[in-house]
């Protein structure tokens, strides 16, 4: 494999880089750069202001928000292929969240003065990424929509449900008896709920043999079924 080969069939991971093609890939692969953060280290915080864009090569990062009340909701888990601050390839930004490392974790950096460069000379280029960019938008949107409605117990099942659906598509899990390594309160920071609340629930589910509790993790044994609680 030549050198920055591996790093354009990343790059080809995220979504924003999905549609170019390998020559525009190798073209972004030339202005990434490795960064590796420790379990607990933060890439940047909410309220920073920001002029460089991630994807990730392995490990995980938590994308977090303040809620008004204090809590610390978890948006997001992000693993192998992910990328994230992307406002930041075509101007400089105010964080909107915070990007912790939830274990050793390796990333490529874009910063956006580098990629301004790249796309400057290729109008094309620009446009597939605004166009992946702008789904990518109307995506979020319609998921902070359906989320603004669902109930505690929907929002927990959904949240359950996308940890199990990342282990499926990374190829580490089959359709049963899924372990997700997630403490119940990570749960209930995806599902932007209470502790408490989110405990009630996972022991309801516990009840009726949907999954197994243990110390820092799920056993989810029929994940189909969590559909049945997303309302």
């Amino acid at each position: 494999m030549r050198p920055g080969e591996d790093t354009a069939q990343l790059l080809a991971k995220a979504e924003v880089f999905s549609d170019l093609e390998p020559r525009e890939l190798s073209q972004v692969a030339q202005v990434t750069v490795p960064r590796s953060y420790e379990r607990g280290e933060v890439i940047f915080r909410e309220g920073d202001s920001g002029d460089t864009c991630y994807v990730v090569r392995s490990g995980s990062v938590s994308i977090q928000r303040e809620h008004s009340d204090g809590r610390t909701v978890a948006l997001a888990e992000l693993r192998t292929g992910a990328m994230f601050g992307e406002l930041a390839l075509f101007r400089g930004e105010t964080r909107s969240a915070t990007a912790e490392a939830l274990e050793p974790t390796a990333l490529l950096a874009v910063l956006g003065r580098d990629m301004q460069r790249v796309v400057a000379s290729s109008p094309a280029m620009a446009l597939k990424m605004l166009g992946t960019m702008a789904e990518r938008v109307k995506r979020t949107n319609e998921r902070l929509s359906q989320h603004s409605f669902q109930t505690v117990s929907g929002r927990v099942a959904s949240a359950l449900l996308g940890q199990v659906m990342t282990r499926q598509e990374e190829g580490v899990a089959g359709e049963h008896d899924v372990l997700v390594q997630a403490t119940q309160a990570e749960i209930a920071q995806l599902a932007g709920t209470s502790r408490e609340s989110a405990s009630r629930f996972l022991a309801t589910l516990e009840r009726e043999n949907v999954v197994a509790l243990g110390r820092g993790k799920v056993t989810v044994h029929e994940p189909e079924r969590l559909k049945d609680f997303i309302h």
